[in-house]
């Protein structure tokens, strides 16, 4: 089984916000494999599907961005899901908007999310999946850049790296991290455009 996180804050007042777009991601997942997230516990909103048949589960933090690794070990723990079958999905401040890449291990490169979970397990050895949303010329504006909201611009590009983010990791659930980088890792939202052009 497989544990799939999207990381974000809850709120309406963080809806559509760079910082949530792990949770956009998760959405998407959930809409495709029909998998409704109603479930309220473990600090979490989720749910038990499957993904080609293969069992997952689906799970979005309730509690904010600094306290995800609550969720994430509640759940692993009930479930007995391994960490290595963890895969969290996060916004990723040092990649161009609109980049998807996956990831093994790692540090946390400052992200709050990332560095609660790894807290949590005293491990980082979990798949990521980094979307990019770009970073601001003013590095003391970041903060307040990841609550920013996309612009519609932005939006365009970000729903195209959205469904790209959903396809890898069904990918990584049905075929492997290994497989899942191999097909993945070329692709991009530019990429994409001359393939189409």
């Amino acid at each position: 089984m497989y544990l799939i996180i999207g990381l974000g804050n809850p709120g309406s007042r963080y809806r559509n916000t760079r910082h949530n777009i792990g949770f956009m991601v998760l959405e998407q997942i959930a809409t495709r494999w029909e998998i409704e997230l109603k479930q309220k516990s473990f600090d979490a909103l989720w749910n038990r599907g499957k993904i080609n048949g293969i069992n997952v589960i689906l799970a979005m933090p309730q509690t904010y961005m600094n306290l995800s690794g609550n969720a994430v070990r509640k759940l692993l723990a009930f479930f007995k899901v391994d960490l290595s079958n963890l895969i969290v999905i996060h916004d990723d401040l040092d990649l161009p908007l609109g980049t998807v890449r996956l990831k093994s291990g790692g540090g946390d490169a400052g992200h709050k999310g990332l560095k609660s979970i790894i807290a949590s397990f005293g491990s980082a050895d979990f798949m990521r999946v980094r979307m990019g949303i770009g970073k601001p010329s003013d590095k003391s504006r970041v903060e307040s850049y990841v609550l920013e909201k996309f612009n519609s611009e932005e939006l365009d590009v970000i729903e195209q790296s959205i469904k790209l983010a959903s396809d890898a990791a069904a990918e990584i659930v049905n075929s492997g991290m290994q497989q899942a980088m191999a097909k993945h890792h070329t692709k991009n939202i530019s990429n994409l455009k001359k393939e189409d052009g």
